[in-house]
C-alpha cells in the first residue's frame, strides 16, 4: 500500500491509497504498436465493495462537513495540479490510446483541467428557493428548496477520451459534495489512476475518489452497478451497454445519466460556405480516428454542391498523416484495440457487399518499425448507399463516412432524423431562418451550425433516442448530482 503510484503496474486507488486488486493481472496495451504497456489489477467484488465503503464514509467524515467554498478551492487545485503534471498525463494518455501529441495537449488533457474549474465555480452557485403561503388557520409557512448531495456516484469511463470524459463527471460529482468510485475503460485504465496522486497532493480527503479496475459483466463493472451503496451511476459508452447498466440499476432503482452511441449526421445546405463545411467535416469525421461519440457518419449534402464536396473531402482524407503519435506532423492515430480494428474493417466489407463505392480507404496501411503492429485504419469515404443499408444506420465508431445528396431541406431533415440516436448534428448555411429552422427540427440534444465540437461547459450536454438519458454540463448537472429537500416551516 503505498499513496504515490507503482511504475511497474496499475494497483487500484482506494481510500487515498494504491493497493493491489485481489482478481488477475491483465494487460495495459499501447494500439500504436500491440505492446504491453504494463499489468493491471482486475478489482474483484470484495475490492469493490472496500472502494463504496471507502467512499460512504467520507461523506459521513471529512469531505462531508466541507463548505461549498472548500470543495471549490479544492476541485480548483486539483485543476492546477493536472497542469503542472501536463507531461505525466500526456504520456499516460498518448500510450493507452495512440491519439496523436496535437489532439490530446490541446484538448484531452487541458480540457481534463478545465472540468474541475468549471464544476468549481458551479460548487458557489448551488442555491436554493423559498415559497411563502399561508396555513389554514392564517399562520405564514416557508418552503425552504435545498440540494444535498446524491451519495456514492459509481462512474464508469468509456476509452475514446479517458481523462477529458471521465474528469466530466468526477468534477461535478464531487462539487455537488458526493464521492465517487470511478470503473474506467480497461482499454485506457492509466489517467484515471494517476488522478488519485493529484488528489493526494492537493488534499482531498480520503475515500473521496476512489479507482478501480477491470471489465463489465462479472467483473468490476458488475458489481460496482449492484452495489446496494452506490446512489447513481453514470455512464458514457455504448448503447447495448447503457441497456444492460440500467436493467441492473432498476432492481435497485437507482438513477442513471447516459451518454450512449450516435450514428450522428451533418447537412450541407445549397447556399453553405463550401470550404467551411469541407474543413468542419474532415474534422468531425475523421478527429481521434472517428472514436469520438460526437463524429460525423453521415453526410447529406445538396445536390448542387455533392460533387464539389465529395472531391474536397476525399482530397483532404488523402492528405491525413497516420504515424507516430509523439510527431508533430501526425494527425490520425491507431484505433483503440486489434478487436476494435477487426469491427471496423468488417463494416467497412459490409458496405462494400452492400454496394458502396470507395473514394479513399480501403486499402492496407503500411507503417514502418514497431507500428507495423498497430491498429491503424486508412480514413476511408463511401458513397452510393441507400439510408436503410446497415452501414449508414449502425455506429462504427472509425475513420468513416457515408456521403449523399439531397434535392430540398425537408428531405434532408426527414432522412437526418431516421435513425434510433440523437445525439448530436452538424448544419451548414448561411440563412439564419434556415439555420434555426433546421436546429429546431432535428431531434438531437445537441445542434451545431458552420462548425463543430464546440462547448462552452455552462450549456447542457447529452442525447435524445437511444442516444442517452439526462443532460449534464453547467446548472445542468444539478439534477443528476444532487437530490431536492423541501423543508416546511410554520412561522
Amino acid at each position: 500500500m503505498t499513496t504515490t503510484l507503482p511504475k511497474d503496474k496499475l494497483p487500484l486507488f482506494i481510500n487515498g491509497a494504491y493497493v493491489d486488486g485481489r482478481g488477475q493481472l491483465f494487460d495495459d496495451v499501447n494500439p500504436m504498436n500491440g505492446q504491453r504497456i504494463l499489468g493491471v489489477t482486475e478489482a474483484t467484488a470484495d475490492d469493490v465493495d472496500d472502494a463504496v465503503q471507502a467512499a460512504k464514509a467520507a461523506l459521513r467524515g471529512p469531505w462531508g462537513k466541507l463548505t461549498d467554498q472548500e470543495r471549490s478551492r479544492l476541485l480548483l487545485a486539483i485543476a492546477d495540479e493536472i497542469d503542472r503534471r501536463q507531461d505525466d498525463f500526456l504520456k499516460a494518455e498518448i500510450d493507452d490510446t495512440g491519439k496523436p501529441l496535437s489532439l490530446a495537449s490541446k484538448i484531452d488533457i487541458p480540457r481534463g483541467a478545465a472540468n474541475f474549474r468549471a464544476f468549481a465555480d458551479l460548487a458557489l452557485r448551488m442555491t436554493g428557493e423559498t415559497y411563502e403561503m399561508q396555513t389554514p388557520d392564517g399562520k405564514r409557512a416557508l418552503n425552504l428548496i435545498s440540494r444535498h448531495p446524491v451519495g456514492v456516484v459509481g462512474v464508469i469511463c468509456p476509452w475514446n477520451l479517458p481523462l477529458l470524459l471521465m474528469t466530466w463527471k468526477v468534477a461535478p460529482a464531487l462539487a455537488c459534495g458526493n464521492t465517487v468510485v470511478v470503473k474506467p475503460s480497461e482499454e485506457t485504465p492509466h489517467t484515471a489512476t494517476l488522478l488519485g496522486e493529484v488528489m493526494n497532493a492537493v488534499g482531498v480527503p480520503k475515500g473521496v475518489y476512489n479507482v478501480v479496475h477491470g471489465f463489465g459483466p462479472g467483473s468490476a463493472g458488475e458489481a460496482l452497478v449492484q452495489h446496494p451503496d452506490v446512489d447513481a451511476i453514470t455512464f458514457t459508452g455504448e448503447s447495448a451497454t447503457g441497456t444492460a447498466i440500467m436493467k441492473d440499476a432498476a432492481n435497485l432503482l437507482k438513477p442513471v445519466s447516459f451518454e450512449l452511441g450516435g450514428k450522428n449526421p451533418a447537412i450541407v445546405f445549397d447556399d453553405a460556405d463550401l470550404d467551411v463545411a469541407i474543413a468542419t467535416g474532415l474534422r468531425s469525421v475523421f478527429a481521434n480516428t472517428g472514436q469520438v461519440c460526437l463524429c460525423t457518419e453521415r453526410i447529406y449534402v445538396h445536390r448542387s454542391l455533392f460533387e464539389a464536396y465529395v472531391e474536397g473531402m476525399v482530397k483532404g482524407a488523402e492528405q491525413l498523416t497516420l504515424g507516430d503519435p509523439w510527431q508533430s506532423t501526425t494527425t490520425t492515430g491507431p484505433l483503440i484495440s486489434a478487436e476494435h480494428h477487426a469491427k471496423v474493417k468488417s463494416c467497412v466489407k459490409l458496405a462494400k457487399e452492400e454496394g458502396a463505392e470507395l473514394l479513399c480507404g480501403d486499402v492496407p496501411v503500411n507503417m514502418k518499425g514497431e507500428m507495423q503492429n498497430g491498429s491503424y485504419f486508412c480514413p476511408t469515404i463511401a458513397v452510393g448507399l441507400d439510408d436503410n443499408a446497415r452501414f449508414c444506420r449502425e455506429e462504427v465508431f472509425g475513420p468513416i463516412c457515408h456521403i449523399a445528396p439531397f434535392d430540398d431541406d425537408d428531405e434532408a431533415i426527414a432522412r437526418a432524423n431516421d435513425t434510433e440516436y440523437g445525439l448530436c448534428a452538424s448544419i451548414f448555411t448561411n440563412d439564419l431562418n434556415r439555420a434555426h429552422r433546421a436546429s429546431a427540427a432535428l431531434d438531437v440534444g445537441i445542434t451545431w451550425v458552420n462548425n463543430w465540437f464546440l462547448r462552452d461547459l455552462r450549456t447542457p450536454f447529452g442525447g435524445s433516442k437511444r442516444s442517452g438519458i439526462g443532460r449534464e454540463g453547467g446548472i445542468y448537472s444539478l439534477e443528476f448530482y444532487t437530490e431536492l429537500k423541501n423543508t416546511c416551516l410554520t412561522l
